[in-house]
């Protein structure tokens, strides 16, 4: 393996082949559409499928249907074409069917912009179709770590049978860094449960409808103990500097590049500062708060959004110790030092 410069969107797009991506279904729209380009190319030049569907909405219904006969599926899009997939969304997780979703998020709401921004938070980590369902969503902060979790998530996909959705903003699609792909291809499973066509056996059906109340509310059940396991062995995040912290940000994604930053500026005064980064938005990582230093006197949840992670984080803390919010919205991509302020304004404000 050798690292090589590579776009954001484009290094996801081979993450996928090399994760054992069989077909992808998607429509165009900005910041994402270097992804379905590379694709367009490579994987019908690798005898894979690979096809531009009329809207969002096909798209994530042809995701249904070749999850169903048993392939590894990929869809992606950028935050309005994410909302118009969420209906089909929710009969994936129904019908326990797993596919990897890609969001390269820009600003909203309604169609927004096209710069970066988080304001999909709650629409990922909520569920934005119907019914009671959860879906692990992954949120990278660099390109090495987007690559690596793009192939997790096949794996994780196929083993809940439930879909899996990488988040990232536009700008992690849109930057250049090195990145290190496996040149091997991770191998598709078997799926015994696929309505393959294939002679021989029981008869297979795919569906999410259950007429009887009962049977449907132990369908639900069942799929509830699939979520209760992905919280005891999915969530991830990282601790950094928080040691000896009297204020812990709390950001993902490239805000939490931006903190990182903020909490070099913020020690070279001083000020001790460290940072909770959730690497799963869902299951969101409650138990890291659980594990901080005495010495903490605030939490700052830096968001590019008006505030969507703030509640997990007051939810995490439990009113024991103060929670602030500092956000920027509609695309626009904070500076360090505004992180540096709002920090001191809210040790000031604990400290009174």
């Amino acid at each position: 393996m050798k690292k090589v410069l590579m776009k954001g969107n484009e290094a996801i797009a081979l993450a996928a082949i090399k994760g054992g991506c069989e077909a992808f279904f998607g429509y165009p729209i900005t910041p994402q559409n270097e992804l379905p380009e590379y694709l367009a190319k490579y994987m019908r030049a690798n005898n894979k499928v690979f096809l531009q569907a009329e809207s969002e909405v096909a798209a994530i219904n042809m995701v249904y249907g070749a999850s169903a006969a048993g392939k590894r599926v990929l869809t992606s899009s950028s935050s309005p074409g994410i909302a118009l997939k969420q209906e089909g969304i929710s009969y994936l997780v129904g019908s326990e069917l797993p596919s990897v979703i890609i969001n390269v998020m820009r600003a909203g709401p309604g169609l927004g912009g096209i710069q970066p921004a988080q304001s999909d938070y709650n629409q990922i980590t909520r569920g934005g179709g119907n019914g009671d369902y959860h879906i692990l969503a992954y949120a990278p902060e660099n390109l090495q770590e987007t690559v690596d979790l793009v192939q997790k998530a096949f794996l994780k996909a196929d083993y809940y049978r439930n879909p899996v959705i990488v988040a990232v903003d536009g700008l992690i699609g849109q930057m250049m860094e090195p990145v290190t792909i496996s040149e091997s291809v991770v191998e598709p499973i078997e799926k015994p449960w696929a309505a393959d066509g294939k002679k021989g056996g029981e008869k297979r059906v795919v569906n999410s409808l259950y007429l009887d109340p009962y049977e449907l509310e132990k369908h639900n059940l069942r799929l509830n103990e699939k979520y209760q396991e992905m919280k005891e062995k999915e969530t991830l995040y990282e601790q950094i500097d928080c040691e000896d912290a009297e204020i812990i940000l709390v950001a993902y994604g490239t805000m939490a590049r931006i903190c990182r930053s903020a909490i070099e500026l913020l020690r070279e005064e001083n000020i001790k500062a460290g940072l909770i980064r959730p690497i799963t938005l869902w299951p969101f990582p409650f138990q890291a708060f659980q594990e901080i230093s005495p010495t903490v006197k605030g939490f700052l949840t830096c968001e590019m959004s008006l505030g969507q992670m703030v509640d997990d984080v007051s939810h995490a803390v439990s009113g024991k110790i103060p929670v602030a919010f500092y956000g920027r919205s509609g695309g626009v991509v904070p500076e360090p030092i505004e992180i540096v302020t709002a920090a001191k304004k809210l040790l000031s404000e604990v400290e009174l």
